[in-house]
Protein backbone atom coordinates (compact mmCIF):
# COMPACT_ATOMS: atom_id res chain seq x y z
CA UNK A 1 0.00 0.00 0.00
CA UNK A 2 1.21 3.46 -0.90
CA UNK A 3 -0.09 6.06 1.56
CA UNK A 4 -2.10 8.92 0.14
CA UNK A 5 -0.54 12.26 1.02
CA UNK A 6 -1.91 15.77 0.77
CA UNK A 7 1.16 17.64 -0.44
CA UNK A 8 -0.43 21.02 0.22
CA UNK A 9 -0.72 20.02 3.88
CA UNK A 10 2.89 18.80 3.81
CA UNK A 11 4.07 22.14 2.38
CA UNK A 12 2.08 24.09 4.98
CA UNK A 13 3.42 21.83 7.74
CA UNK A 14 6.94 22.47 6.42
CA UNK A 15 6.37 26.21 6.64
CA UNK A 16 4.91 25.83 10.12
CA UNK A 17 8.20 24.33 11.24
CA UNK A 18 9.97 27.50 10.17
CA UNK A 19 7.46 29.66 12.03
CA UNK A 20 7.69 27.59 15.23
CA UNK A 21 11.51 27.63 15.10
CA UNK A 22 11.73 31.35 14.44
CA UNK A 23 9.51 32.06 17.44
CA UNK A 24 11.04 29.40 19.73
CA UNK A 25 14.64 30.45 19.18
CA UNK A 26 14.12 34.21 19.11
CA UNK A 27 16.24 35.88 21.81
CA UNK A 28 13.15 37.00 23.75
CA UNK A 29 11.82 33.44 24.00
CA UNK A 30 14.57 30.75 24.26
CA UNK A 31 17.22 32.06 21.87
CA UNK A 32 19.49 33.63 24.48
CA UNK A 33 19.51 30.47 26.59
CA UNK A 34 20.13 28.33 23.49
CA UNK A 35 23.06 30.51 22.34
CA UNK A 36 24.64 30.40 25.81
CA UNK A 37 24.13 26.64 26.24
CA UNK A 38 25.55 25.85 22.79
CA UNK A 39 28.30 28.49 22.77
CA UNK A 40 26.88 29.95 19.56
CA UNK A 41 27.60 33.59 18.82
CA UNK A 42 25.60 35.26 16.10
CA UNK A 43 27.82 36.86 13.49
CA UNK A 44 25.24 39.44 12.49
CA UNK A 45 25.72 38.44 8.84
CA UNK A 46 22.44 37.08 7.43
CA UNK A 47 24.38 35.14 4.79
CA UNK A 48 25.64 32.84 7.55
CA UNK A 49 22.07 31.66 8.12
CA UNK A 50 21.29 30.76 4.50
CA UNK A 51 22.69 27.22 4.44
CA UNK A 52 21.24 26.21 7.85
CA UNK A 53 17.85 27.56 6.71
CA UNK A 54 18.00 25.55 3.46
CA UNK A 55 18.82 22.42 5.44
CA UNK A 56 15.99 23.17 7.87
CA UNK A 57 13.45 23.52 5.06
CA UNK A 58 14.55 20.24 3.46
CA UNK A 59 14.55 18.31 6.73
CA UNK A 60 11.20 19.82 7.73
CA UNK A 61 9.70 18.76 4.40
CA UNK A 62 10.95 15.20 4.91
CA UNK A 63 9.56 15.18 8.45
CA UNK A 64 6.15 16.46 7.33
CA UNK A 65 6.06 14.00 4.42
CA UNK A 66 6.91 11.01 6.65
CA UNK A 67 4.39 12.16 9.25
CA UNK A 68 1.66 12.51 6.61
CA UNK A 69 2.38 9.04 5.25
CA UNK A 70 2.55 7.46 8.70
CA UNK A 71 -0.67 9.21 9.75
CA UNK A 72 -2.44 7.86 6.67
CA UNK A 73 -1.19 4.33 7.36
CA UNK A 74 -2.31 4.59 11.01
CA UNK A 75 -5.72 5.92 9.94
CA UNK A 76 -6.11 3.19 7.31
CA UNK A 77 -5.14 0.49 9.83
CA UNK A 78 -6.94 1.70 12.96
CA UNK A 79 -9.81 3.70 11.50
CA UNK A 80 -11.33 6.51 13.48
CA UNK A 81 -10.65 10.17 12.94
CA UNK A 82 -7.81 11.27 10.70
CA UNK A 83 -6.89 14.16 13.03
CA UNK A 84 -6.62 11.88 16.08
CA UNK A 85 -4.49 9.41 14.13
CA UNK A 86 -2.21 12.20 12.90
CA UNK A 87 -1.72 13.57 16.42
CA UNK A 88 -1.12 10.16 18.01
CA UNK A 89 1.24 9.15 15.22
CA UNK A 90 3.17 12.40 15.63
CA UNK A 91 3.47 11.93 19.39
CA UNK A 92 4.59 8.31 19.07
CA UNK A 93 7.17 9.11 16.38
CA UNK A 94 8.43 12.09 18.41
CA UNK A 95 8.80 10.02 21.60
CA UNK A 96 10.29 6.94 19.94
CA UNK A 97 12.65 8.60 17.51
CA UNK A 98 13.19 12.31 18.10
CA UNK A 99 13.13 12.60 21.90
CA UNK A 100 14.83 9.27 22.51
CA UNK A 101 17.65 10.06 20.07
CA UNK A 102 18.16 13.58 21.46
CA UNK A 103 18.44 12.24 25.01
CA UNK A 104 20.94 9.56 23.96
CA UNK A 105 23.17 11.85 21.89
CA UNK A 106 23.04 14.70 24.38
CA UNK A 107 24.00 12.36 27.22
CA UNK A 108 27.11 11.20 25.32
CA UNK A 109 27.88 14.77 24.21
CA UNK A 110 27.53 15.88 27.86
CA UNK A 111 25.15 18.65 26.87
CA UNK A 112 23.27 20.40 29.66
CA UNK A 113 19.97 18.70 30.44
CA UNK A 114 18.22 22.06 30.09
CA UNK A 115 19.38 22.23 26.48
CA UNK A 116 18.11 18.72 25.83
CA UNK A 117 14.73 19.60 27.32
CA UNK A 118 14.61 22.84 25.31
CA UNK A 119 15.36 21.07 22.03
CA UNK A 120 13.06 18.08 22.49
CA UNK A 121 10.29 20.43 23.61
CA UNK A 122 10.80 22.47 20.44
CA UNK A 123 10.56 19.28 18.39
CA UNK A 124 7.38 18.27 20.23
CA UNK A 125 5.70 21.60 19.48
CA UNK A 126 6.86 21.40 15.86
CA UNK A 127 5.50 17.87 15.40
CA UNK A 128 2.19 18.67 17.10
CA UNK A 129 1.66 21.71 14.86
CA UNK A 130 2.59 19.65 11.79
CA UNK A 131 0.22 16.86 12.88
CA UNK A 132 -2.60 19.35 13.41
CA UNK A 133 -2.16 20.74 9.89
CA UNK A 134 -1.90 17.28 8.33
CA UNK A 135 -4.75 15.97 10.46
CA UNK A 136 -7.25 18.68 9.56
CA UNK A 137 -6.30 18.52 5.87
CA UNK A 138 -6.32 14.81 4.95
CA UNK A 139 -5.76 13.55 1.41
CA UNK A 140 -8.72 14.09 -0.91
CA UNK A 141 -11.11 11.16 -1.00
CA UNK A 142 -9.53 9.40 1.98
CA UNK A 143 -11.80 10.62 4.73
Amino acid sequence: MVPEINYWAVLLATLSSMVVGSIWYTPKVFGNYWMKATNVTMSGNTRDAVWPMVITVLVSFITAWVLAGAAFIAWDFYGGGFLVNALLTGLILWAGFTAARFVTHDAFDKRPSGLTILNISHELVTIVVMALIIGVWPPAGSV
